[in-house]
C-alpha cells in the first residue's frame, strides 16, 4: 500500500456521517441520512413529532481523522445554498502527521462543531490552487461545539430539551 493511499479511509469516514445521525438523535433530533453522493447535503433533520413538522434541517458533514490535522475542511462554495448547518467531526483516531510519535497516542474522543451556513461562508477561503476550504484552527469555535452546536438545530426545529 502507497504512502498516499494509506491516508484513505474511506469506512472511518463514512461513519462520521453515522456518528452525527447517533447525536443528534440522542439530542432527540429526527435524523435521516440522505442518499450516497447527494450533493450539498448528507442528513436531514426534523421534529420528532409529526404534528410539530414545519421545516427541515439540512447538514452537510465534512471529517478528519487525523488528531493532529490543520483543523481546516474543504467547502465548495457552490454547494452553499444547500446547506443549514456543516457538521465538522475530528475523529481524533491518532497522530498521523507527527513524525515518529504513535498513532495511538493520539488516539481521543471524536469532536464535533456545528457551524451555520452563514458563519461558513464568512469564513470560507478559494486559494490561487483551486481548493476552497474553511480554516478553523485560530478561531474561537468553543459556541459551537459538541451539545452547544447540537443544540443550535434542536432550537431551530423547536425541540425543547426532555424533560421528565
Amino acid at each position: 500500500m502507497g504512502n498516499k493511499d494509506a491516508r484513505r479511509l474511506p469506512v472511518v469516514s463514512h461513519g462520521a456521517e453515522f456518528l452525527v445521525i447517533g447525536y443528534l438523535m440522542r439530542r432527540n433530533i429526527l435524523a435521516y441520512k440522505a442518499p450516497p453522493n447527494n450533493e450539498g447535503y448528507d442528513i436531514i433533520c426534523i421534529h420528532p413529532d409529526p404534528k410539530c413538522v414545519t421545516r427541515q434541517i439540512r447538514v452537510q458533514v465534512k471529517s478528519r481523522y487525523q488528531t493532529d490535522c490543520d483543523r481546516a475542511f474543504p467547502v465548495k462554495e457552490k454547494t452553499f445554498p444547500a446547506f443549514d448547518y456543516l457538521i465538522a467531526v475530528f475523529q481524533n483516531i491518532g497522530y498521523f502527521y507527527s513524525g515518529d510519535t504513535p498513532v495511538l497516542e493520539g488516539y481521543q474522543q471524536p469532536e464535533f462543531y456545528c457551524f451555520p451556513n452563514k458563519w461558513i461562508r464568512e469564513h470560507h477561503k478559494v486559494f490561487e490552487s483551486g481548493w476552497q476550504k474553511v480554516h478553523t484552527k485560530n478561531l474561537n469555535i468553543e459556541n459551537f461545539k459538541d451539545q452547544k452546536g447540537f443544540e443550535l438545530i434542536a432550537k431551530d426545529l423547536g425541540i425543547s430539551y426532555p424533560s421528565a
